[in-house]
């Protein structure tokens, strides 16, 4: 099941997209179903998952066409983690940009993950929002990667698509300007929709690409398969988990394997598509701050 979140006359709702149809699950039952947040609640008190407790009110929902248009954000998260280095070709490209060589080859065979912040949430785009570039970076690219939605428990709900912004100038430099390369203003997305696990069935054989448009013409197009993932996401999960607190609809970027040449940097303007097989495609806008 496909949940989504979308403009209903000014409103937003919580709805099901499926085989090109919204479902209104807000106007079927505006109690349970105000916000992935409350269904989620009481899908726990029912001893149920977000799939069991909606799959009976599709029937009575009224339903719209589908339009991208209409799409929100699909979910409010309270933190947006991130994990590096989980593809070789995320290794061979921080390697290349790094000054202090030979930590990121460390990084990608250790047997603890790279993790960090990415967001507390106020600085996440939705679909047909704008993603930023610093204004102090003269390298900043889009990296497209499978993004996983916990519970408190750090049980994957869901999956949506992320895009990790990065100021590859500024990480290059030290290691240790990390936060300012990856956390600012428009600095991550995601969307369209938060997909079940039902949806997703195997998470490690996806289909990810990317797409950068600029006035109108792709400039850069790439693919790859979550299957050349190093680390597997259970492991990433339960490293994010080891003492630490999570609360509902966590977010954990899993790292990407897309990245565009050395000589390339996003301008103000293109247009990024980020699609993953079983969820959609997000599209955002570049602007340069």
């Amino acid at each position: 099941m496909k949940f989504c979140r979308f403009d209903a006359g000014g409103a937003v709702h919580l709805g099901v997209l499926l085989e090109g149809k919204l479902y209104d699950l807000t106007t079927e039952d505006r109690e349970l179903f105000a916000d992935l947040h409350s269904a989620h609640s009481r899908a726990r008190k029912l001893g149920k998952d977000l799939l069991s407790l909606a799959a009976p009110h599709l029937d009575r929902a009224p339903s719209i066409k589908y339009d991208e248009g209409l799409l929100r954000i699909p979910i409010e998260s309270p933190e947006i983690w991130a994990a590096g280095v989980t593809y070789l070709r995320s290794r061979e490209a921080r390697e290349t940009e790094t000054k202090l060589k030979g930590i990121y080859d460390h990084v990608y065979t250790a047997v603890r993950p790279e993790l960090f912040v990415k967001d507390t949430g106020i600085r996440c785009a939705g679909p047909g929002e704008e993603v930023c570039v610093r204004s102090d970076s003269r390298w900043s690219v889009p990296e497209p990667e499978l993004t996983v939605v916990l519970d408190r428990e750090g049980t994957i709900v869901g999956y949506t698509a992320g895009n990790d912004m990065s100021s590859r100038d500024i990480e290059g430099e030290n290691p240790l300007y990390l936060p300012q390369a990856k956390v600012y203003m428009g600095s991550s997305a995601i969307g369209p929709v938060i997909a079940t696990p039902d949806e997703v069935k195997d998470p490690r054989s996806l289909r990810i690409s990317m797409r950068i448009l600029r006035s109108g013409r792709a400039i850069f197009e790439g693919e790859v398969s979550t299957s050349q993932m190093r680390r597997s996401i259970d492991e990433l999960v339960s490293f994010l988990k080891r003492d630490n607190v999570l609360r509902d609809f966590t977010l954990l970027m899993t790292g990407t394997s897309i990245i565009p040449p050395d000589d390339f940097t996003l301008k103000g303007g293109d247009v990024v598509e980020i699609e993953i097989e079983r969820i959609g495609v997000l599209r955002n806008t570049v602007r340069q701050l």
